[in-house]
């Protein structure tokens, strides 16, 4: 075989590896869980939710968490500015579903570099129960929500968590965005579970609070510049694992500028740069862009032009993305795969960003990360406050 047959039968592999990876995402999402043991006790939950700003959607998301269809639950807000505009709408939501099962609380612990979860400090110090679960403001809880995350606990489980399925775009952004969390993070995230790599994703984290605790309570996520990553690597060392939901819950999106989509993906890039990098660096290959150009070079040898080769490859890859999020229940319409095509030229220069890039944003904070690993991540962390501070006095 010559080099041009040689970048024919790799790029079909690569196609035919990804529609693998499609296929197992496909079975794991569409896979009907028995209900688990910690379903069936139904134990108090808390849920701390951090909130900053209004958002399109914040009404339906944070009331959608104060209806859930579960026996014993609060919720807690956590802002860190008494002044932010979201905390008339919280103060509103206490009035309607009662101070009993809603509380707020102001200003947040100066724990680490990542203000979302210096947000988080206070609630969780404050939750009256043993089951927490920390929730993104723009989660959209189903009625079962408590009941999904529990059913996915088993004995070896340190930690349940939800990716976001993104849905209700409301303009072409945001269905590039649709592109970026359905068929390319989730179901990456989704194939790796159903093969025994379990990855945190901190939308929705169901934790049980003794253990976290007895591992360096909350403040141990300040480890990594992502609470995720930390969480992850907490868990492994601990012997358990990380689990998924069954079905990811929804994210609507809304109306969402294109580059404002691209900057939180420098962001998350960046992150999983820093925190997972032997995972980081192979995901330029998960993508059409060398399957396509490959195919462009070999398909002259199959006697196809180099045209032919680079369609038959998007063609292949992206029907079957179709085929997933169809299955699954994910935002498909006819622009689908121009917003897959938008992301995947998009994405290797995100990629390569994220190899040089310091800094990112997370509404509106700045968060540097060093250049050169994790181990300078938090160098500028402020010391713990006493809140934080273990039993035996030491953080």
């Amino acid at each position: 075989m010559n080099g041009a047959q040689w970048a024919g039968l790799i790029a079909a592999l690569m196609v035919a590896a990804n529609l693998l990876c499609l296929a197992v995402a496909f079975v794991r999402l569409r896979r009907k869980q028995a209900p688990s043991r910690l379903q069936k006790l139904a134990p108090p939950v808390t849920i701390v939710r951090p909130v900053r700003g209004i958002e399109t959607f914040s009404r339906e998301t944070l009331t959608s968490g104060l209806e859930l269809d579960y026996p014993v639950y609060e919720t807690i807000f956590c802002v860190a500015d008494g002044h932010d505009p979201i905390v008339p709408l919280i103060e509103e939501l206490i009035g309607v579903y009662g101070a009993d099962r809603v509380r707020l609380i102001v200003g947040d612990v100066a724990v680490s570099a990542n203000p979302k979860l210096n947000n988080c400090i206070k609630g969780w110090e404050a939750a009256r129960h043993d089951w927490v679960v920390l929730a993104d403001s723009n989660v959209l809880m189903p009625k079962d929500y408590a009941q999904r995350l529990m059913a996915s606990w088993r004995e070896d489980t340190g930690l349940v968590c939800s990716t976001p399925a993104g849905s209700r775009p409301g303009c072409f952004g945001a269905e590039v965005e649709c592109a970026f969390l359905n068929t390319f993070q989730a179901r990456w995230q989704y194939a790796g579970e159903a093969l025994g790599f379990g990855f945190a994703q901190g939308k929705s984290m169901l934790w049980n609070k003794p253990f976290l605790d007895a591992n360096g309570g909350i403040a141990a996520l300040a480890a990594e510049i992502a609470e995720d990553a930390a969480a992850t690597k907490l868990v492994r060392k601990a012997g358990k694992r990380v689990h998924l939901v069954g079905q990811p819950f929804e994210q609507p999106l809304g109306p969402r500028n294109l580059r404002d989509v691209v900057q939180r993906q420098f962001r998350w890039a960046r992150l999983r740069r820093v925190t997972f990098l032997p995972f980081f660096a192979p995901e330029i290959l998960v993508g059409p862009l060398v399957p396509a150009v490959l195919a462009a070079f070999g398909a002259p040898a199959f006697g196809f032009s180099a045209w032919q080769g680079v369609l038959a490859v998007l063609a292949l890859w992206y029907a079957g993305e179709i085929v997933l999020a169809r299955g699954v229940g994910w935002f498909v319409n006819w622009r689908t795969p121009l917003a897959y095509l938008a992301r995947d030229l998009a994405f290797p220069g995100i990629w390569a960003y994220a190899f040089v890039a310091r800094e990112v944003s997370w509404r509106g904070n700045a968060m540097k990360i060093k250049a050169d690993g994790e181990d300078e991540l938090n160098q500028a962390v402020p010391a713990l406050s006493a809140v934080n501070m273990r039993s035996d006095g030491r953080p």
